[in-house]
């Protein structure tokens, strides 16, 4: 896995969701291949609702 795809996780305790550029986010019709820094800065979460600081890379 590239530096620019890399996994990132959500961080909120009951959640854990893992962006993954490869496969993106259907729920926030992202498409795949695209790397979590050019995700738009009002993106969240899908499962709780977090914004992208409460996500770190894995």
């Amino acid at each position: 896995m590239s530096e620019e795809s890399k996994m990132w996780q959500c961080q909120v305790s009951s959640c854990g969701y893992i962006y993954n550029p490869e496969k993106g986010c259907k729920k926030s019709k992202i498409p795949k291949d695209v790397p979590f820094e050019e995700l738009p800065d009002e993106w969240k979460c899908p499962l709780c609702g977090a914004g992208k600081k409460m996500f770190k890379p894995l």
